[in-house]
């Protein structure tokens, strides 16, 4: 496979998994909001921000306004849902030749349908769309294409960008100091509400649903299965290995945030979770760096946005 082609359809599965784990990252920071009126807004939204990689002036007062604005609507903001979407297209424009024609319909109708402004009040139907059109992207790769090495370049985009967005979902616990409800709306905006509890048949607690979302070996959204289920990939897509311990770099730094998350006990991961949780994500950066490095040598710059089509 082309190094060119291989590099856009994993950047394909990271937009598609992007613009799904930011808009429920979102939907999860308003329903806080909604959930205390005590919690000041302007802190709030920074917090939100920084987690998501940006800062705002200091004498600027941040609203519930300028996060969607933000992260949401803008084109030009590497964070945004618009951004992704769009990043996406124009990858699989890239990769026309590989990808089938529902994909790049798919892709296609998600950017010209992108909305260019969103009220308050439809936010959560914009967040509903927009999963649902990841969901459709990704049920089309699975369902519409063979198993191939570009699926497993597909796959590991996704997962990676599932393990850095889970855990950018999880360290947004520090906007507020509230329990039960606000695990409660994480597990809600994973989508794992009811498999949590299928598993653990009680109301959730703070314990269980941070053991859930972080080290459950079956929730394909947790960040323990992402990790794992990108491991699988590179293995398929390089299935060499020497007698001595592992020569893939991305592998190793997987493994080791794999073998931290399986053994260290929950309740040290509690202890600080913003902390593990940016742990988490300088490791599926360098992990993304890795793979670049090895299998996409010829680009320095993963996004083609702005040329001509």
């Amino acid at each position: 496979m082309l190094s060119r082609i291989a590099e856009s359809l994993f950047w394909i599965g990271r937009y598609v998994e992007r613009s799904d784990g930011t808009s429920r990252i979102l939907d999860v920071h308003l329903q806080l909001l909604l959930e205390d009126p005590w919690i000041d807004e302007d802190t709030a939204c920074r917090s939100l921000l920084s987690v998501m990689g940006t800062d705002m002036p200091e004498n600027q007062l941040v609203t519930r306004e300028d996060v969607i604005a933000i992260l949401a609507i803008d084109r030009t903001h590497p964070a945004s849902i618009a951004y992704a979407v769009d990043a996406a297209r124009e990858n699989a424009r890239r990769a026309r030749e590989i990808i089938s024609t529902e994909l790049w319909e798919c892709l296609n109708s998600n950017n010209a349908r992108m909305p260019k402004k969103v009220g308050i009040d439809k936010t959560h139907e914009f967040f509903r769309w927009v999963r649902e059109r990841a969901a459709l992207s990704i049920g089309i790769v699975d369902s519409g294409t063979s198993h191939d090495e570009a699926w497993q370049f597909f796959s590991l985009g996704r997962a990676i960008e599932r393990a850095d967005m889970t855990a950018r979902l999880l360290a947004t616990r520090q906007l507020t100091d509230a329990s039960g409800p606000s695990w409660t709306t994480i597990l809600r905006s994973c989508g794992a509400f009811e498999a949590y509890l299928r598993t653990y048949r009680g109301v959730p607690s703070a314990r269980n649903a941070a053991e859930f979302l972080l080290t459950d070996r079956l929730f394909p959204r947790s960040i323990l299965a992402s990790v794992k289920r990108a491991e699988d990939c590179l293995r398929d897509i390089d299935p060499r290995s020497g007698r001595a311990g592992v020569a893939d770099h991305a592998q190793r730094l997987l493994g080791q945030i794999r073998s931290e998350l399986e053994y260290r006990p929950i309740i040290e991961l509690m202890d600080d979770l913003p902390g593990h949780m940016e742990n988490v994500q300088s490791v599926t950066s360098a992990a993304s760096d890795a793979i670049r490095l090895r299998y996409f040598p010829t680009s320095a710059v993963p996004v083609w946005i702005g040329e001509n089509s």
